[in-house]
């Protein structure tokens, strides 16, 4: 996947893992799931409205459909299709009009606990790793924090935390809003008894995968 220019956020992790006890691990991903069914919810709807319209030019003038432009009429229908499933395919914001919010909701939580499993964030000495996920064909983000953090962390307080990470990252800006996750969650274990060892067993720098 390409960079996002996110190396400046290292120092940054590390302070907030001073202040908080915390081990922080920060992730961005470029999209949770393949979602193939959207193309062909493009291809489906473009190709109905297409339909629709050479159904409505019937009407206004009958006996158009005869000869050469019922071939016309069948090209129009597949090519309106064709070219609403490449846009689906080649610009993502033209194929989150079709993204189903809940099954986005879903695929992104479940990348996020299998990464969390994958990179061994358990591992830590007292179970105080979480983990900031940003994916960003869902534009969706994912605080996880192990059992020993959640008794520090409300939901309210995860909460807090998703909404100001989500804010900055709609208007593009990811860096923004992985910082802004940074400091909420400061905010947010300010002043609590974490206990954490110091040891800093979970990398610093910003994961960055392609995603599925």
């Amino acid at each position: 996947m390409k960079k996002h220019g996110l190396l400046n956020l290292d120092h940054r992790v590390t302070e907030a893992e001073k202040r908080t006890g915390a081990q922080i691990v920060l992730a961005v991903i470029e999209r949770s799931d393949a979602y193939p069914e959207l193309p062909w919810k493009a291809f489906v709807l473009a190709a109905a409205l297409a339909g629709l319209l050479v159904v409505l030019q019937d009407v206004t003038r009958p006996g158009w459909t005869s000869g050469f432009p019922v071939l016309y009429a069948v090209s129009l229908t597949l090519s309106a299709g064709i070219t609403s499933a490449l846009l689906c395919v080649y610009v993502p914001p033209f194929a989150r009009l079709f993204l189903d919010r809940h099954r986005a909701s879903a695929e992104v939580h479940q990348y996020a606990s299998h990464l969390f499993l994958s990179r061994e964030m358990f591992a830590t000495r007292r179970r105080t790793a979480i983990l900031l996920l940003v994916s960003l064909f869902e534009r969706r983000v994912v605080a996880l924090p192990d059992r020993g953090l959640v008794e520090f962390l409300s939901h309210d307080a995860l909460q807090t935390i998703i909404g100001r990470m989500t804010a900055a990252l709609k208007t593009g800006q990811i860096e923004r809003a992985l910082e802004e996750g940074l400091a909420s969650l400061e905010d947010a274990l300010a002043g609590k008894a974490i206990g954490g060892s110091g040891e800093n067993k979970l990398p610093d720098t910003v994961i960055e995968e392609k995603g599925e």
